[in-house]
């Protein structure tokens, strides 16, 4: 079964009772941020108690560490943790701002045991998605449509008209290569209606879940991005008919009025996974 990225929730590394709340929460993931979310003066206080935080139980939803770029004055002692300190406790680390494969290749030479996820947060980003995509060491994209919207200097709108262009760029990049990529947040974290349409749109995109800044997200964002047990049914029933067509010799089926060919079937087959693995979680 493949791990579920539906919800991804960002806690700020340096904040020990928002990692210790964190254990208990409903969460597919979680990005412990050095980054963004930790003040300059308290970087190094947050890198060295997150091995502490890192090995407490957070059930089985992956711990992601996003460690600060590398032409920052932390960012090779974060890296240089991830390999030592930090190893057989997190499941991944995180790169901001990734304008190309050779970013990637920095951290890969520092840190030899664990897959790395790519920040897709900028123009030059956008652009070389594919060569990202296809590096060997990576497994996730994530989406930061904040710093994209910034240096796009584009104005804020519900349909992220703006955010089009690079939204499919990775997305296409994503999928060309078999790599998990999540959406990126929704900062009006108590406006439900907002969230929901926002993590609609990128599920219909085909994003695999959206990077959140608030527990209070996670319900909302867990159930967008599961299969509803109507989806469930219909595949079932299409694998079911296209089994029972191809016994007869034929090539197609037809479910509810519509064809079903051997594409649809294999469709189904990923989202009863998809539900599987949600329920191993037990959420």
């Amino acid at each position: 079964m493949t791990r579920p990225y539906r919800s991804v929730l960002y806690i700020p590394a340096a904040n020990q009772r928002a990692m210790e709340k964190a254990q208990t929460l409903p969460t597919d993931a979680i990005i412990f941020d050095l980054e963004d979310a930790v003040a300059p003066d308290a970087k190094i206080a947050a890198r060295d108690g997150l091995a502490a935080a890192l090995g407490n139980d957070y059930g089985q939803g992956a711990k992601i560490v996003r460690i600060n770029g590398m032409g920052s004055e932390w960012g090779k002692g974060d890296a240089l943790a991830c390999a030592q300190a930090w190893s057989g406790k997190a499941d991944a680390v995180l790169i901001p701002k990734v304008d190309s494969a050779a970013d990637l290749d920095a951290v890969a030479a520092l840190i030899p045991d664990l897959p790395l996820w790519a920040m897709m947060e900028t123009p030059l980003g956008m652009l070389n998605a594919a060569e990202i995509a296809a590096h060997p060491r990576l497994l996730g994209m994530v989406m930061g449509t904040n710093d994209l919207a910034k240096e796009l200097n584009s104005r804020f709108r519900a349909d992220r008209l703006p955010m089009q262009a690079g939204l499919g760029l990775c997305l296409l990049a994503a999928k060309a290569y078999g790599k998990v990529i999540v959406d990126g947040v929704f900062n009006a974290f108590k406006d439900e209606e907002g969230l929901r349409a926002e993590c609609e749109q990128g599920r219909d995109m085909g994003f695999d879940g959206k990077t959140l800044i608030h527990p209070a997200q996670l319900a909302i964002a867990n159930q967008v991005f599961a299969p509803t047990e109507a989806d469930v049914d219909l595949a079932r029933r299409q694998i079911d008919a296209f089994e029972a067509a191809t016994a007869e010799g034929k090539g197609v089926a037809v479910v509810d009025g519509k064809i079903v060919e051997n594409l649809h079937v294999e469709t189904a087959r990923k989202t009863l996974d998809r539900a599987q693995a949600i329920a191993a979680m037990g959420q």
